[in-house]
């Protein structure tokens, strides 16, 4: 697997990373329902087959994994966490990242520092670590209900900043992050300068070019490292439409898809893969070090690995390049 610098923090990670929110569901309405109800504390996967999904990608060298307390009711981080258990060989080989704020318990929602206090312990506790690589302040804008946390709140020392801050200067926490699903929430927070790395979600990819306006050239300019969340467009770029396609909270319009058909027809034609180009064309911005695509079976955690290895011509990407263009989001 190929490897880059994950900015100002130093660590060499692999390009291509497993995105934890969706293990053991494969089926796109399920999907679709789990991510909606995340807080219901229903798990509604298969674990044995999260399992086999986590044991497949670290095999095929996606050692980069991102989870949180949030995914599958807090089933990925004790998927995850099992695995390392039963197969502790595979521990040293594996970077574990994890989150603060949106949780399975109470209101769902909580970026103080007695709640980040509380929901790192018990990230550690589910996976079986003492000590976090990365901890990311995960969704601080507004939620599903309610309105969205002051920043000088959450970045204060009554906050989920000032919390990691002090686990940080007692090595529990290593680099503090920031994930926002919301491309402009992220912007805010990147600029600032405080973050060591940054989950950008929607906001990059073959039909995305929110990240070229604001988040690029703050994390250049603060050497923050950029792993690139949902780089397959929810499986439109994994393997381009197709009829009767499901697509989790996100709808594609006719144009979108014909777009995306004729840049599969090119990938085709030079016998690339169109995953591997939309997962390696998010990685040729010198700041974005990883992807992390979501992955719910086994085959889809090998597949999305084997893009991090696929040898593209540069000829293939000249051509390509003219094709990347941004289309507006639109969601279910």
């Amino acid at each position: 697997m190929r490897t880059k610098v994950l900015g100002r923090t130093g660590l060499r990670v692999p390009i291509v990373g497993l995105g934890g929110a969706f293990l053991g569901l494969p089926d796109p309405a399920i999907a679709a329902r789990q991510y909606q109800a995340n807080h219901s504390g229903d798990f509604l996967g298969d674990p044995e087959l999260a399992r086999e999904t986590v044991i497949a990608a670290i095999g095929a060298g996606s050692t980069l994994i991102d989870t949180a307390p949030l995914y599958l009711a807090g089933g990925s981080e004790s998927v995850i966490g099992g695995v390392l258990a039963t197969l502790p060989q595979l521990r040293e080989r594996v970077l574990v990242t994890t989150k603060v704020g949106p949780h399975v318990s109470g209101d769902g929602y909580d970026w103080s520092y007695d709640e980040t206090m509380r929901s790192v312990e018990e990230s550690m506790q589910r996976l079986g670590m003492d000590h976090l690589p990365v901890v990311y302040i995960h969704d601080p804008m507004t939620p599903p209900l309610g309105a969205a946390p002051p920043m000088d709140f959450v970045m204060g020392n009554r906050g989920a900043f000032g919390a990691l801050q002090k686990l940080h200067d007692q090595g529990v926490v290593r680099f503090i992050g920031v994930a926002a699903n919301d491309p402009e929430t992220a912007a805010y927070y990147i600029e600032t300068g405080e973050f060591d790395v940054a989950v950008v979600a929607q906001a990059w990819s073959l039909i995305n070019r929110i990240a070229e306006r604001r988040i690029f050239p703050a994390a250049e300019r603060h050497n923050v490292g950029l792993v690139i969340a949902t780089p397959l467009e929810r499986g439109l770029l994994a393997a381009g439409p197709f009829l009767g396609a499901e697509y989790v909270v996100r709808d594609f319009s006719l144009a979108c898809l014909a777009h995306v058909a004729m840049m599969k027809t090119l990938c085709d034609a030079h016998g690339v893969p169109l995953a591997a180009a939309a997962l390696r064309w998010c990685v040729r911005h010198p700041q974005a070090a990883a992807t992390i695509p979501g992955a719910s079976t086994a085959e889809q955690a090998r597949e999305n690995a084997e893009a991090g290895e696929f040898e593209i011509p540069e000829a293939f990407w000249k051509e390509l390049e003219p094709l990347g263009r941004h289309w507006a989001m639109e969601r279910k």
